[in-house]
């Protein structure tokens, strides 16, 4: 009777009240804060104070994304056969020293666009490995029923940094300069590796079989349960479409907002920041919209239900007017939010649990593989045709992404299945 009753009642404990979970979302607050400031300062320094380009700024974000396409299936990889959370903790070190690498070479006058192109890179790499390992080692600390839960409430933390990061980080770059302003978000990565360093999660699942698969077949079971799964297999093609004309946005969001929208670099960082509001809210809302809406449904009403408000970023105008850039970025923020949590939920209840790791890489590999083709495509149609109607192509690009999981099995579903057995 006691036995049966105990898993309950730890299920009944809110979850910012369990150890472990408590330890990764404090910690992950503050690294994601730091990520998010340096994704503003980062372009700040190209674009103001080297003077870089519309494209040579895209080129910055590709950088940035590249390693996707290289890394993510070996990642995938180690976070199945290695120690999750100490691949995480020798990834938030890397990434600190190599943030703390810029202020360092700024203050000796010697920061170039080609340096800047060098850490983003490396940082980027670190970054796929992190990510790989964390989306896998959520399960670990939380059971099956509470995985949109704990997701939303991660989530809500990385649009939380998103409201306050840019904000931050374009005020500082104002007064102190990017590459000085870098040196703080270091300490964000350390601090994340000591939370991660003090959890205790328990033994991640492994197969029962002591078959040992080559390396070089491993690789690709993750793709290839992926390609058997329809379900799985829209959601990716939704998402790699989202996000490679998303991407496109990005790459055009601080010299439109610079250049077009002749916003100063402090303001840039608020108007991103607000944008964050949509997501934040979202996650806060994330359970009691999925209980009302259905967790399976909600991931193709979230894709296509704020489509129309994306247009509103070109439509945007100096002053009060990049308030409308504010809101169709908000709308794009709620919408991934929403989408990207009863995914990954999705994803983490159906994968069987020896397989996480490579699934999760899969998704990676595709979805943000594609994301320097969507920075590089930004950089050039803004290039050619002008950064407001580049920013109509994009906005369309992204709503029309709905069209996968819309027309998949997923429209006569209403909540998520069963988790798979371990």
């Amino acid at each position: 009777m006691t036995e049966s009753l105990a898993p309950e009642r730890v299920n009944r404990v809110p979850l910012w009240r369990r150890r472990d979970f408590a330890l990764l979302w404090g910690g992950q607050t503050i690294g994601e804060f730091g990520i998010r400031a340096s994704a503003v300062v980062v372009p700040l320094i190209a674009a103001d104070t080297l003077r870089a380009g519309v494209f040579q700024v895209s080129l910055l974000t590709a950088a940035a994304w590249l390693p996707y396409l290289f890394f993510s299936l070996p990642a995938g990889l180690v976070a199945d056969r290695f120690d999750q959370r100490r691949l995480m903790i020798c990834c938030d070190l890397g990434r600190a020293a190599l943030l703390a690498s810029v202020p360092v070479v700024a203050l000796v006058g010697r920061l170039t666009l080609p340096f800047l192109y060098v850490v983003v890179g490396l940082n980027g790499v670190l970054t796929v490995f992190f990510t790989v390992a964390y989306k896998s080692l959520l399960p670990r600390l939380v059971s099956a029923d509470r995985l949109i839960e704990g997701n939303a409430r991660l989530t809500v933390s990385e649009d939380a940094a998103q409201l306050v990061g840019p904000a931050v980080g374009g005020a500082l770059a104002g007064v102190v300069g990017g590459g000085r302003t870098l040196l703080g978000t270091t300490l964000a990565f350390l601090v994340s590796a000591v939370t991660l360093g003090l959890i205790r999660p328990p033994a991640p699942a492994r197969p029962v079989s002591g078959r040992r698969v080559p390396a070089r077949v491993a690789l690709t079971e993750g793709l290839g349960f992926v390609r058997r799964h329809p379900i799985l297999l829209a959601t990716l093609l939704c998402a790699t479409t989202s996000n490679v004309f998303g991407m496109a946005t990005t790459a055009l969001e601080v010299p439109y907002l610079l250049r077009e929208l002749h916003a100063a670099p402090a303001v840039v960082g608020v108007v991103v920041s607000a944008g964050a509001v949509g997501g934040l809210l979202a996650g806060a809302l994330a359970d009691r919209i999925a209980a009302r809406v259905g967790s399976a449904r909600l991931i193709w009403v979230a894709m296509a239900v704020p489509g129309p408000l994306y247009l509103l970023m070109p439509a945007a105008r100096p002053g009060w007017g990049l308030l409308l850039y504010a809101v169709g970025l908000a709308a794009y923020s709620a919408n991934a939010v929403l989408f990207n949590v009863a995914l990954v939920s999705y994803r983490q209840r159906v994968t069987p649990p020896e397989l996480l790791g490579r699934v999760t890489a899969a998704f990676v590999w595709i979805c943000f593989g594609a994301v320097p083709l969507g920075a590089l495509f930004g950089g050039a149609l803004g290039s050619t045709w002008g950064m407001r109607p580049a920013l109509v192509v994009t906005a369309l690009g992204t709503w029309s992404a709905a069209l996968f999981v819309v027309g998949s099995p997923l429209r006569t579903m209403r909540d998520l299945p069963p988790s798979h057995p371990a």
